[in-house]
């Protein structure tokens, strides 16, 4: 099925670029690969590469960066590793707190970057989850 079928929500939700690089990895993948799930991995994994979850969407990377934005997604599947469920790790410590502030992290201004990272991922997930919710009501 064309990958324009099986956007998820937060893509649907997300830029055009974000959707024409998220359909045409995942076109490609199941090309390779065929359907399901590892097709669906890959094309998440290219997403990556030029953007960052923020809320319930997703962005283009701090000043247009590419590159792996957590360990998982900066190797193969066999090495595994933990996925920074689509935080850019690598983006600065003032970018994740402008991050944090437009999403409404209570105590940002006294966290280490690392507690950011995991202000961001909690508060994606939450706002990410309210989408879905309402959207299906």
């Amino acid at each position: 099925m064309p990958g324009r079928q099986e956007l998820p929500s937060t893509l649907e939700r997300s830029a055009e670029e974000a959707q024409r690089t998220w359909i045409k990895a995942h076109d490609s993948a199941v090309e390779q690969y065929g359907e399901g799930e590892r097709a669906h991995r890959v094309a998440f994994g290219a997403l990556k590469h030029t953007h960052e979850k923020v809320g319930d969407h997703w962005e283009r990377k701090e000043g247009g960066r590419k590159g792996p934005s957590d360990p998982r997604s900066a190797r193969s599947r066999r090495q595994g590793g933990r996925s920074g469920e689509g935080v850019d790790e690598q983006a600065s410590k003032e970018h994740l707190y402008d991050v944090a502030k437009r999403l409404g992290v209570e105590g940002r201004s006294r966290m280490s970057k690392a507690e950011l990272l995991d202000a961001v991922r909690t508060e994606n997930r939450s706002k990410t989850r309210s989408a879905r919710s309402s959207r299906s009501r």
